[in-house]
């Protein structure tokens, strides 16, 4: 059967056609947040074969198959290649209603110009004639990415990172790759092998840790180290069941200890210290201009034996409970009291209940002469599909304003996901074309056309090089 993916695909109306072909589907792509390999962007990876490119490193389609009954063998297992894709062309047509759908059919369509749906009976063909692309140049790693009209990428990057892989990256001449620090092993210092991490840091800095104030020196030196090579940005998650617990400097100094000594910290305990170190990265972000991204609600405690089969980004974690807003708002209120304020924040939710009360949440730290300075982030992971799109659009724009939103970034280890942008710039316009049909706004082009701009491109692009122009004195050459 032939793909349904027409040129009009989710744009019901002439307005949300106008819009996107006229504008959205021109714009280039910012995307602030993902998972690329940066070695694979320095080296310009190319690939072997599609399940290399498009199913081994994918925890949405390993979940999914899991769901389908796939055994792990021919998942993450030793099955061949060949065999892994099968697996997925089984599943796949049963993705009704998931985005991977919809993501799959523009996947396979956009990069390979493959016309039919995947199935079972369309696989070998299908697989035969994606792999005899796979050594054109426009398919490398920075091929991909050029060919979706990517513009500028930061990646999420533990702190003790090998950085010169961005600047290779850009180097290259197809696009800008930054950088950005996943801070989640600073601040996480309950987990088994946060000893070892600590030794590996001191080694790098160079420098021996003792105590909290040791920690923190280190810790510093290596966010110097980012912001050399272009990085503006820091994410931490905030996973289900969140509360803000003050603690003091020399309670945090107590727990650090003990936990660089290898004990174990109970659960009030290790949220203590993950709050007062989050109050001290902040502060540091503030001072340097970064932006700082809050994942909220992920339950990450599931299946162990997933977790031990597939590591820790295998596609097992869950939406948690509603977020503590008090919390959040706890936590926003005392990094904005501290010495350097309130860095930009983008703030994402795992669980839609929490839409309206993180949308509103934009308008209570707003800065004077700064706009969007807090920012309700794009539906993220599990609520990253058409319904998901639409409902954290529409909290954005009844509860703040839709017109300073940063619009779309991934959050994916897959190349080929970025034609996410292109689905999202689609409900856009389809949803800003529904309100004008149905009399909501003006059928304004130029407002119109402006919003989808900047929501599409230019809010993401201005927020970004506002940051590295910043910073630029201090970037490196590398």
């Amino acid at each position: 059967m032939l793909s349904f993916i027409n040129d009009n695909f989710l744009l019901r109306g002439a307005v949300a056609e106008r819009l996107f072909h006229a504008t959205a589907r021109h714009l280039p792509v910012v995307d602030y947040h993902n998972h690329l390999d940066p070695a694979a962007l320095a080296g310009d990876r190319t690939f072997e074969d599609l399940t290399a490119l498009w199913i081994a490193g994918d925890p949405y389609k390993h979940r999914a198959m899991r769901i389908n009954g796939i055994t792990e063998e021919r998942i993450t297992g030793q099955a061949s290649a060949y065999d892994k894709f099968l697996a997925w062309a089984e599943t796949f047509p049963r993705t009704w209603g998931n985005p991977l759908y919809h993501w799959n059919c523009l996947e396979l369509q956009r990069v390979f110009g493959e016309e039919e749906l995947l199935s079972p009976a369309t696989a070998e063909d299908i697989w035969r004639r994606a792999n005899a692309q796979l050594g054109e140049p426009r398919l490398s790693a920075q091929g991909i990415l050029r060919g979706f009209g990517v513009e500028t990428l930061c990646t999420s990057d533990d702190l003790l990172q090998d950085l010169g892989f961005h600047g290779r990256a850009t180097a290259r001449g197809t696009l800008t790759v930054l950088p950005s620090l996943r801070g989640d092993s600073i601040t996480d210092v309950t987990r088994s092998g946060f000893p070892a991490w600590l030794a590996q840091l001191a080694a790098l800095t160079g420098r021996e840790i003792r105590t909290l104030e040791d920690y923190l020196v280190a810790v510093d030196l290596r966010l110097e180290e980012f912001a050399r090579a272009g990085g503006v940005l820091a994410d931490h998650a905030l996973n289900s069941g969140y509360r803000f617990l003050p603690c003091t400097h020399e309670r945090a100094a107590e727990l650090f200890a003990g936990a660089a000594a290898g004990a174990k910290l109970g659960e009030e305990a290790g949220l203590a210290i993950k709050n007062y170190l989050i109050l001290e990265l902040a502060s540091r972000y503030a001072s340097r201009d970064w932006g700082l991204q809050l994942h909220v609600g992920a339950q990450r405690k599931t299946s162990a034996r997933l977790r031990s089969l597939a590591g820790d980004a295998g596609g097992y974690a869950s939406i948690g409970s509603a977020a503590d807003v008090a919390s959040i708002a706890t936590l926003l209120d005392t990094i904005e009291r501290g010495q350097h304020g309130l860095p930009d924040i983008i703030l994402y939710t795992l669980n839609p209940s929490d839409n309206a009360g993180f949308a509103s949440l934009t308008g209570s730290f707003a800065e004077s002469g700064r706009p969007g300075k807090i920012q309700f982030g794009p539906s993220w992971w599990y609520n990253d599909h058409l319904d998901g799109i639409r409902d954290q659009l529409q909290a954005v724009a009844a509860h703040g304003l839709l017109h300073h939103f940063i619009g779309m970034t991934t959050d994916s280890r897959s190349l080929l996901s970025f034609s996410r942008h292109e689905y999202f710039r689609r409900i856009l316009c389809n949803l800003l074309g529904e309100w004008v049909d149905a009399g909501r706004i003006p059928n304004d082009e130029a407002l119109l056309t402006e919003a989808v701009t900047n929501i599409g491109y230019r809010n993401a692009a201005d927020w970004l090089g506002r940051k590295v122009a910043a910073a630029s004195p201090t970037l490196s050459s590398n």
